[in-house]
């Protein structure tokens, strides 16, 4: 027997009309339903552990958007996207797309030349206004920036671009890219340093030749192991693998992957596992075998680590709002608060010693910490000034290892991104972020949504919705010969 959780909207995966969902608990899973009208009933797996799914969900926490929003409210969301009014996160991480040109043919990806038909390539001009459109975001502008594509490798000016990204405000630049370029050229990672790129954010399904061939249609390990020593031979300490993890192809691999990251942390800050989005029309009986959910990932990480990783280690991403807040109010500023949708992402971090990884959830009572978080914030934002920082270092008590109070510590007295840096440097991040599709399409994850791409008219748009509704409308808008 099914239990209603909550009642949204989403999409017709066939017509991408906006209709009613329910998201019902059934047997264990969640799942969503809805039916339109021309199309019929559609379900899918929106989680696959309800236990999880209401774990995660004590810690929502709804944003208060963008002040200015470039769009107004007239087809109603997600149709407005813009973004608009209605729109509940700021946007924490950036992302502009400089061409959708490829040197792969991925089956897996969303947004390449061959694919579309077309190409979408902005001009320097085009990038430098939407980096600035990106900037004047109100009442915070953001500071972390992603390039992607496409590959973006491919443009010759990319270097350029990430100084310029610098020169406008962005602390934190990262390039999206399928290792290929840099795998060949050390150098050319030093120039992207040089100019101002902090992370490669490095694709990475696996560890053997045969998931690339599935993935990515041709053996690429070769290629993602010459671009992770090129990166450490340049000095390069900040790259985060990137699988999209697609169910019987590489979802066995979860363990080994965290534990080849854990080996080379030296160069790798992170792993980043992206379920796969599934694009375009399939045969419905199929939708099962294919989708995994971060639930899944969450069990198959402890299963595959033998418990050294469990899935209680993970938080949803506004688990870290009230840290935020709390630094905010003290240094009498806003910072970009992840108020993304509880059920969007999870996350922790892992300490590496001796080969032997160990959450650092074993080490920090996170909702203790979390709660003196919310405690330094209401007492500051009554002015209690002295009270809340008392209690912001008596927060630290919930921190029970010596190497991390020190970091901790500076980058809530300091609230800098140079403090932030020498923290994640510390640690390996694992994490998994579970982009949507029409099939388990949730207009309230969307509207809390705070990855944001930047596009050529000065619209500023949902990372789910731009990839499930508004890219091929932008790059035929903006498609140029060649």
């Amino acid at each position: 027997m099914s239990r209603l959780l909550k009642q949204t909207k989403s999409l017709c995966p066939e017509c991408l009309t906006v209709i009613d969902a329910k998201i019902l608990e059934d047997k264990g899973q969640v799942k969503i339903v809805k039916t339109c009208s021309q199309h019929g009933t559609f379900e899918d797996t929106y989680w696959s552990d309800y236990e999880q799914y209401a774990r995660f969900d004590k810690y929502e926490s709804i944003g208060d958007g963008i002040s200015n929003p470039r769009t107004k409210t007239v087809k109603s969301c997600p149709y407005d996207c813009g973004v608009c009014p209605e729109h509940k996160s700021q946007t924490v991480l950036a992302i502009v797309d400089i061409t959708n040109r490829c040197n792969l043919r991925c089956p897996v990806c969303f947004a390449n030349a061959a694919a579309a038909g077309y190409t979408y390539e902005p001009t320097r001009e085009q990038i430098e206004e939407m980096l600035r459109n990106l900037r004047r975001n109100r009442p915070v502008a953001p500071v972390a920036l992603q390039f992607s594509g496409g590959e973006p490798t491919i443009r010759e000016d990319l270097p350029e671009l990430a100084q310029k990204a610098k020169e406008l405000g962005f602390d934190h630049v990262e390039v999206n890219t399928n290792g290929v370029k840099i795998s060949r050229d050390a150098s050319y990672i030093k120039e992207l340093m040089e100019k101002g790129v902090d992370t490669f954010y490095l694709q990475f399904d696996g560890l053997t030749d045969d998931v690339y061939r599935k993935t990515r249609g041709v053996p690429l390990l070769d290629v993602k192991m010459k671009a992770i020593e090129n990166a450490r031979k340049v000095g390069l300490d900040s790259m985060v693998l990137v699988p999209t993890l697609v169910k019987g192809v590489n979802d066995q691999m979860i363990g080994d992957i965290i534990y080849f990251a854990a080996k080379n942390y030296d160069v790798i800050r992170g792993v980043n596992f992206q379920p796969v989005s599934i694009c375009g029309r399939i045969d419905r009986s199929k939708l099962s075998e294919m989708r995994i959910t971060i639930s899944d990932f969450m069990r198959l990480a402890e299963e595959q680590t033998k418990g050294d990783l469990k899935a209680s280690d993970f938080y949803p991403v506004p688990v870290v709002v009230p840290v935020a807040k709390a630094v905010g109010s003290l240094k009498g500023r806003r910072y970009s608060e992840f108020t993304a949708h509880q059920h969007c992402g999870a996350a922790t971090f892992i300490l590496v010693e001796k080969g032997k990884i160990t959450p650092i959830t074993r080490f920090v009572d996170v909702d203790k910490f979390m709660e003196s978080m919310k405690k330094v914030y209401e007492l500051s934002s009554k002015g209690k000034k002295t009270q809340a920082k008392i209690r912001m270092a008596a927060a630290m008590r919930h921190v029970n290892i010596g190497m991390l109070k020190g970091v901790m510590g500076d980058v809530l007295r300091t609230g800098s991104y140079e403090a932030l840096g020498k923290l994640v440097r510390k640690m390996v991040m694992i994490s998994s972020m579970h982009f949507m599709d029409p099939y388990n399409f949730d207009l309230q994850r969307v509207q809390r949504c705070c990855i944001h791409y930047a596009v050529p008219d000065g619209r500023i748009i949902p990372f789910c919705t731009m990839n499930s509704i508004h890219r091929p409308e932008i790059e035929k808008k903006f498609a140029v010969a060649g």
